[in-house]
């Protein structure tokens, strides 16, 4: 999936109509982009678990050991964690949608497409290792274009979404890139296709797409939100 993370009155719709569409899973690999630059680049939560209004979400241990493991990238580094929202703010929805889960927290910097390849194969490697396909959802948070007119916007996130939906990282990371389509999960994104086609998957659906303007009526400087879902 790719859900947003901004405040939930201007996302939490595209969020709910992702997750009411999809299937329930006992547990999630959230990947967030690091918007603040503290830690590692790419950060494996060294935590137990994390708390929320809804109560307590336990991270995956060994799903998280796996990963690391296998990844030659990945470190276990709390750091960039500590004031990052795009993973923490998929929670509470996540709760209250399905209820008890599992977790692991990923926080991603901006690097190239082979190290986002690398990192999406060690993802699908470790799911397969564990025996975990059936079990696991790969979720990549992100909002989409910042601060454009309302028309613009849609108009460049039309064009990563194509990318998307097409199940293509390499065109997701080059439009981004060329047009200047300032996604901040764009990474997180090419990982997340990396990984699922690894694992199998044939298609890609956009769910919901709006922007800030549809909550604020302000249509002269917005934010974008994509809800896709992919099996």
């Amino acid at each position: 999936m790719i859900l947003p993370h901004a405040g939930y009155v201007y996302s939490g719709s595209v969020a709910a109509a992702v997750l009411s569409a999809a299937k329930p899973r006992p547990a999630y690999i959230i990947m967030g982009p690091n918007h603040t630059g503290l830690g590692m680049p790419f950060s494996v939560s060294a935590s137990d678990s994390w708390r929320t209004p809804l109560g307590e979400v336990k991270i995956n241990t060994g799903l998280a050991e796996a990963i690391l493991k296998t990844s030659a990238l990945l470190t276990k580094d709390e750091f960039a964690h500590i004031h990052e929202h795009s993973i923490e703010v998929q929670l509470p929805l996540l709760q209250k949608f399905y209820g008890e889960f599992t977790f692991v927290p990923i926080v991603i910097a901006p690097a190239s497409l082979d190290a986002y390849r690398a990192i999406g194969s060690a993802i699908a490697k470790s799911i397969k290792y564990l025996k975990m396909e059936n079990e696991v959802s790969i979720i990549a948070s992100s909002d989409m274009t910042h601060y454009e007119p309302r028309k613009d916007a849609k108009e460049k996130d039309s064009k990563a979404i194509d990318a998307i939906t097409g199940l293509d990282e390499e065109m997701l990371i080059k439009r981004v890139g060329e047009l200047d389509i300032t996604m901040c999960g764009s990474a997180p994104a090419a990982i997340m296709i990396a990984a699922v086609k690894e694992l199998g998957a044939k298609r890609a659906r956009l769910v919901k797409y709006q922007t800030s303007a549809d909550a604020t009526g302000d249509d002269s400087s917005v934010v974008g939100y994509a809800g896709v879902i992919v099996n």
